[in-house]
């Protein structure tokens, strides 16, 4: 069964807050920001982060974790590839996560 919008944009909003908000995207240059199924789809400024990451996808899982993937995706050629991947990350885990898959600070 498919969330409604808005549960779906509470929950893209509440990932949001616990990256950081605008803080977040203002030291990522994160933008696009789109509220997914389960979660939070967003880009990243090109080759800003280590290893051409260039999306990143977080998403709730059923046992209240986060699943994390970088993704690399070359419109051009149509190309989507996974990275690195992350599961069973915690609320309180989600900006170091995020700071060890990209190589990009959340804060000062």
């Amino acid at each position: 069964m498919s969330d409604s919008k808005e549960q779906r944009l509470q929950v893209a909003n509440t990932i949001l807050m616990q990256l950081g908000g605008r803080r977040f995207s203002m030291m990522t240059g994160a933008k696009q920001f789109v509220a997914i199924e389960r979660g939070l789809l967003f880009a990243l400024p090109a080759r800003l982060a280590k290893q051409g990451i260039n999306k990143v996808r977080i998403e709730l899982e059923a046992n209240d974790t986060y699943t994390v993937t970088a993704l690399k995706v070359n419109a051009r050629r149509g190309d989507v590839i996974e990275v690195q991947c992350e599961s069973m990350v915690y609320c309180d885990q989600l900006e170091a996560t995020f700071e060890r898959m990209t190589g990009v600070y959340t804060r000062l």
